[in-house]
């Protein structure tokens, strides 16, 4: 390989040499990517014990709509106000066994209306909730 130093002329060469710039780069890509944690995600699920006997009895399904604009139907009938929800949800809690609860959101409904909902059915104690897409509506 050879070099070249400038022309006969004695003009100054402006090309740089970018190979030590690379391998600089390429040692702090190394390094970034040893130094970021593993990210793991973990969900945890409450799965069914495999000798489980199957429950003998189906158990109450409650239908909990969102409508577009925030509106809640609980089992076709409207909730009033937020209290009323809470105590339906206690309610709900306190059977044996517990009733599951079907939310189905609109696909317009607002992502927060949907998120309070579910935020205070599991903080009122309610465990068997479910999402019902809207493929079946």
């Amino acid at each position: 390989m050879g070099m070249s130093v400038g022309s006969a002329d004695g003009d100054v060469m402006i090309e740089m040499n970018t190979t030590p710039l690379i391998d600089v780069l390429l040692v702090l890509i190394v390094m970034l990517i040893i130094t970021i944690p593993v990210q793991t995600h973990a969900v945890k699920l409450d799965m069914p014990r495999p000798n489980a006997t199957p429950p003998t009895t189906q158990p109450e399904v409650i239908d909990l709509v969102v409508d577009f604009d925030g509106t809640l139907l609980w089992n076709n009938q409207p909730v009033p106000n937020g209290d009323t929800l809470i105590s339906y949800f206690v309610e709900a809690a306190a059977k044996d066994p517990q009733p599951e609860l079907h939310l189905r959101p609109n696909k317009l409904a607002k992502y927060d209306v949907v998120a309070k909902v579910l935020a205070t059915a599991q903080r009122k104690g309610i465990k068997n909730i479910g999402i019902v897409g809207n493929e079946e509506m």
